[in-house]
């Protein structure tokens, strides 16, 4: 049928039976998620139990996986391999109430992930209800995981609780970590907070990743004109959940009382200046080398802006193999060459 003889409304009923199937998709991939991980718990519980009341052995369970396989040829979850994390599944959550609100509400392999590198019941379940919230990927759950984010969550000095209403100081809090992970970039020791600054630019994706969900970035060295005087702020983001504008102050040394004092202004220029009638109080973040966490929390006692102090970090490298080795852009841009040279072949084929 030609477009012209088309309802004036089908392209919107259409774009709506679009969405209604893609939501009963996600939906019914989730069901299946759910019901596949609740039977890998019960198979996993039923060989813990076998093995403490009748010693199975090692063999038993290779047999088991044999049989299953040669039953169920088209499921490819019944190797020796993920029987053996199905037993370990079962004996990590002895609940069946966490199983089913908590670890069957992520894919099989994320829980995987988290019997390997969790030990802590706890912080396992923290992990799962992060993933939960922000959809993370297994390759982002891991990353977070080997970042140790759990033990650097809402660890920065902060005045959060004397500047902001309860609700949004909690959340805000709960953002900010302590230290930030910065082992991305290739510095050397000598590194000034430019250079830093032009760093967390050129790799903007992985540094929001590590700031967290939420945030958007706005700028680097953002002016602002105060009393006809220029002024530039290291990086400006607006985060979405807080619905406010942070402010990002770059030091390579240690925390001084006086970087109180010159974010305080920042933040009162941002409010004036660009904060919009519905938007929440601009937020300061302070990232330093190192800090001496008694002389933060007076620097902030009296501070009527929100801020937080936080320090990062960066593993780096060897300055003697620094010198030898190629720089993330030189990668970067080998990478670009091999992939034109594939794309040319495969045009070429």
């Amino acid at each position: 049928m030609s477009d012209q003889l088309l309802p004036d409304d089908y392209s919107v009923l259409l774009q709506d039976l679009k969405e209604r199937i893609r939501t009963t998709q996600v939906r019914a991939s989730l069901a299946v998620n759910r019901e596949l991980i609740w039977l890998y718990w019960q198979i996993g519980r039923e060989i813990v139990l076998r093995q403490q009341q009748q010693g199975w052995g090692a063999k038993v369970v290779n047999r088991l996986a044999q049989d299953l396989q040669q039953e169920f040829p088209d499921m490819k979850g019944f190797s020796t391999r993920n029987l053996k994390y199905m037993r370990s599944f079962a004996e990590a959550y002895t609940d069946e109430q966490i199983v089913q609100q908590a670890a069957a509400q992520i894919p099989w392999f994320h829980n995987c992930v988290l019997l390997d590198k969790v030990k802590d019941p706890q912080e396992r379940l923290w992990y799962i209800q992060q993933t939960i919230q922000y959809g993370w990927s297994r390759a982002v759950l891991t990353c977070q995981i080997e970042s140790s984010l759990y033990h650097r969550q809402g660890e920065a000095v902060t005045n959060f609780e004397q500047t902001l209403p309860p609700a949004q100081s909690d959340l805000a809090h709960q953002l900010l970590k302590d230290p930030y992970n910065f082992d991305f970039l290739s510095l050397g020791k000598e590194v000034q907070e430019r250079d830093l600054e032009k760093a967390l630019v050129n790799h903007i994706r992985e540094f929001l990743l590590e700031l967290g969900v939420g945030f958007a970035f706005v700028g680097s060295q953002y002016h602002l004109e105060v009393g006809g005087e220029d002024f530039y702020i290291d990086l400006l983001f607006y985060h979405l959940r807080l619905r406010c504008f942070v402010v990002i102050d770059l030091k390579m040394a240690e925390f001084k009382p006086e970087y109180s004092g010159k974010m305080n202004f920042y933040v009162s220029a941002v409010d004036d200046l660009l904060r919009h009638p519905d938007d929440q109080p601009t937020i300061g973040m302070i990232l330093c080398k190192s800090k001496n966490k008694a002389v933060a929390e007076y620097a902030l006692r009296d501070v009527n802006k929100p801020i937080g102090i936080s320090t990062h970090q960066m593993q780096g490298l060897p300055e003697t193999l620094q010198s030898n080795l190629p720089t993330v852009e030189q990668l970067e841009m080998e990478m670009n060459a091999v992939s034109l040279e594939v794309s040319a072949q495969e045009v070429e084929a």
